[in-house]
């Protein structure tokens, strides 16, 4: 059996059937590489685009994700069906990760380069990339737990429930935590985009 970094190089085509995650992870205990590629090429980019707005390095995202997905291979054996949610748990293990890196390397202020659409016209390259860089810094002053659910929420489409898993708390909790950083950015990017964030 191959260790699990070095199954994070392996890809396979996802089934017609599409098995949970939970079924995926059970064959992976067993040693089915196969299914361990399906669960990398379904959770993978995930984890990187999250790690990429919490570190805004996309080089140290990346072994934000592996060593995420190290932790995932290793736990497979343990996994329990019908346990927690597995986007969630490699949210929130892919979290402290990043936290630890910021405190052991203090990398906060490395800027995160996002690839932009191609624009029409420099103009429109203008518009885009100071809209980014607007929104990236907003995001940036708010407090960690608020930015976090944000981006949890608006970017990576998890639900209530699903951020409370990821970051410990209560669903009240992320509810709160929303509000208060919606208000902020409202406050923040008026000028910009009036409609940015919805009540979801």
């Amino acid at each position: 059996m191959q260790t699990p970094s070095s199954w994070l190089t392996q890809r396979a085509t996802a089934s017609k059937a599409s098995p949970s995650d939970d079924t995926l992870l059970a064959r992976t205990a067993r040693g089915d590489r196969t299914a361990w590629g399906t669960l990398v090429d379904r959770h993978l980019s995930a984890v990187v685009r999250y790690a990429g707005y919490v570190l805004k390095d996309e080089t140290q995202a990346e072994d934000i994700a592996q060593d995420t997905f190290v932790r995932l291979a290793r736990k497979a054996t343990d996994w329990t069906e019908g346990g927690p949610n597995l986007r969630s748990w490699l949210y929130r293990v892919a979290r402290n990760l990043c936290i630890d890196h910021m405190r052991t390397r203090r990398t906060t202020s490395i800027e995160f380069a996002e690839d932009l659409p191609d624009p029409r016209d420099g103009a429109a390259m203008e518009r885009d990339i100071d809209m980014k860089y607007l929104i990236t810094a907003a995001l940036d002053r708010l407090p960690e737990r608020q930015r976090a659910a944000i981006v949890l929420v608006h970017f990576e489409g998890l639900s209530g429930m699903e951020v409370g898993i990821t970051l410990d708390i209560s669903v009240e909790a992320v509810e709160s935590l929303l509000a208060r950083a919606r208000r902020t950015l409202r406050h923040d990017l008026a000028s910009l985009a009036p409609d940015l964030l919805g009540e979801h």
